[in-house]
């Protein structure tokens, strides 16, 4: 029988082009190995399956595991002209995030790794890297103790809690418009996180140390990174690490705070705002703050978080051309949410946020308001969810009118 052969670059630039055909062919391969196991009179493996921890294996002797899981989030929305005009701006109907994760341990339960791809546009960061950034988190993780890790590769910087968040776990469509101009975002370097108690007094300490160009960088510099977020929980930890989600879905019968602040110095910033955005004309050393808070009880869930960005000099200028400008986003923010969530699984859900560009670069980017409304039902907690939200931005200044945006959307995953 002659044997058939597949270019090796083919197949993967196929897969790069259709992220159906990634997702089939990893499936395939895990059914036929748990099959070739199943088969075998010293099985090797034991196959699992968890629809909160998703599809996952690990060997009889405790030397590797491997859990994947996928989600898809599916949206809808639509944008005003102004708060006048009614007609339609933009319909925004696509698939926002398509991602699959890879987890477990390898040859020690303590030995760890993480690994996260995306496959929709918004998700490859196209515009600004030019090229499909599929991998999003690829971390090795070595739980030292108790109380200590370390972790080498990418992920995301230990920054506002809405952005450690998962985008799967929000309770509105997506994250604010503060987070979107001011947070650190990932990186690539090294990590270390600890944690202790105190009675119920419950205390974590995140750093890293990396490069400061964000994912998959393809410039170097002298400069590095430098991030720490140091987290307090002076009533004990949440329920199922339900600071690590919004809203209160598990109804905390005591309540439940957790306050935290984060310091950031990108030293040589290349990018206008920092790990993210486009190419700056010349580096800039960029100085991050950030606190936030989050009280849970009884199905009521309150959030708030303030976001800093600062530098010595936000506009850079093309040696080329002096028209064309690029600068840093440095300014400030607050979001604040508050919700409720009912027995039944519906939630409601209220969000102010503000955010005002330093003076510096007011010429390019103005202060920016936002109410909005949402409401979501959870079938599976925040794997399987329903949600939608009404968002008003008011009108910045006399030249400026606001507008209406109302989104919906679907999440699946496991």
């Amino acid at each position: 029988m002659n044997a058939i052969s597949i270019p090796v670059n083919n197949l993967f630039s196929n897969m790069l082009r259709n992220p159906t055909v990634t997702i089939l062919l990893i499936a395939v391969l895990l059914f036929n190995f748990s099959d070739a196991s199943s088969q075998s009179t010293s099985p090797a493996s034991s196959l699992l399956f968890n629809a909160r921890n998703g599809l996952g294996f690990t060997t009889a002797d405790s030397t590797f595991s491997l859990n994947m899981r996928f989600r898809i989030q599916s949206r809808f929305g639509y944008t005003s002209v102004s708060d006048e005009d009614l007609e339609p701006e933009s319909f925004d109907i696509r698939v926002r995030r398509c991602r699959l994760r890879f987890d477990g341990f390898v040859f020690n339960p303590r030995l760890t790794y993480n690994l996260q791809l995306s496959f929709t546009r918004a998700d490859m960061d196209w515009d600004n890297s030019q090229v499909p950034n599929v991998l999003r988190d690829a971390m090795i993780q070595y739980r030292v103790n108790k109380t200590l890790s370390i972790g080498f590769g990418q992920g995301k910087l230990p920054g506002n809690r809405q952005r450690v968040i998962s985008s799967g776990a929000l309770e509105f469509v997506d994250r604010s418009i503060v987070n979107a101009a001011l947070n650190l975002d990932r990186d690539v370097g090294f990590f270390a996180n600890w944690q202790g108690n105190r009675s119920d007094f419950h205390y974590v300490l995140k750093t890293a140390l990396t490069a400061g160009e964000g994912r998959n960088p393809n410039e170097t510099d002298k400069g590095l990174a430098y991030t720490a977020r140091l987290e307090l929980l002076p009533l004990g930890k949440f329920t199922e690490d339900g600071d690590y989600f919004e809203g209160d879905l598990l109804r905390e019968q005591r309540p439940k705070l957790s306050l935290a602040g984060v310091v950031h110095w990108n030293d040589d910033a290349v990018r206008t705002q920092g790990q993210l955005g486009k190419s700056l004309y010349s580096p800039r050393d960029i100085f991050a703050w950030q606190a936030d808070a989050l009280l849970k009880y009884r199905g009521v869930a309150i959030s708030s978080e303030y976001l800093s960005r600062s530098t010595d000099s936000s506009i850079t200028v093309s040696p080329e051309d002096s028209a064309q400008v690029r600068f840093v986003y440095s300014g400030w923010g607050v979001n604040t949410q508050v919700s409720y969530c009912f027995k039944s699984l519906w939630e409601i859900a209220l969000r102010h946020t503000y955010l005002e560009p330093d003076q510096s670069i007011s010429d390019y980017e103005m202060a920016r308001t936002q109410l909005a409304a949402g409401i979501t039902k959870y079938l599976s907690r925040h794997k399987v969810k329903l949600q939608s939200d009404f968002t008003y931005e008011l009108p910045s200044n006399g030249e400026s009118n606001g507008f209406y945006q109302i989104r919906f959307q679907v999440e699946v995953g496991i």
